[in-house]
């Protein structure tokens, strides 16, 4: 097995080499995808409103405190949910399981044909929530922000670039695709304006650079 693992990093970092290069990778046109995030005008506009403190501490923190994945519909949880809505061809059998299908990563650009390869990522990460301000939240409302489906907050991504994001903030860790982060830093900037969520400095000066390059 670690075999396949290589070859699947080394397929999402060849087609994150590409994205970065040439900027030119799309998604397929008939691919859904998370809710359009607010304007780079007005992303701008809810960064200046943003509280700007030192962040916070992560003393306390467990993923189990912002419960997901919930119950959607039928069968289906929010992670299950979300493959159908940013995939192509999804099938899914009777416990709401996708069985076939295609997902294309807007991070590194690259296209996985099994959702063992798809991570749900949570746009800004429960950790980041965390430590800047969802420690004072109750469970419910922490338990609605990890399962939002109407904010940009959630995304089908490529796994291991999921996981080399972890808890990470735009200061600190970006889409390998450059074409994309723009739509990530509109996407980070409408979530944390929603949830009355704060910015470090670090944070914010890497939000403002990527917004005047959109």
């Amino acid at each position: 097995m670690p075999g396949i693992y290589a070859r699947r990093i080394a397929v999402a970092a060849s087609a994150a080499a590409l994205a970065a290069t040439t900027g030119l990778l799309t998604a397929p046109a008939a691919q859904a995808a998370m809710p359009t995030p607010v304007s780079a005008s007005t992303a701008r506009t809810y960064l200046g409103q943003l509280t700007v403190s030192a962040e916070g501490s992560s003393s306390g923190y467990s993923r189990d405190k912002f419960p997901h994945w919930i119950t959607q519909s039928g069968a289906c949880n929010t992670r299950e949910v979300v493959l159908k809505r940013d995939g192509t061809g999804v099938v899914q059998d009777s416990s709401c399981a996708a069985t076939s299908g295609s997902w294309y990563s807007e991070y590194d650009g690259a296209t996985w044909t099994a959702a063992s390869d798809v991570d749900i990522d949570h746009m800004v990460p429960l950790a980041e929530a965390w430590r800047s301000g969802a420690s004072s939240w109750t469970n419910a409302q922490r338990q609605a922000y990890a399962n939002d489906l109407t904010r940009p907050q959630l995304i089908a991504v490529t796994d291991n670039v999921n996981q080399s994001k972890g808890d990470k903030d735009p200061a600190k860790w970006m889409p390998p695709r450059t074409a994309y982060r723009c739509t990530y830093a509109r996407a980070w900037v409408h979530v944390k304006h929603h949830y009355g969520l704060s910015v470090d400095s670090a944070e914010k000066t890497a939000l403002q650079t990527a917004l005047n390059g959109c």
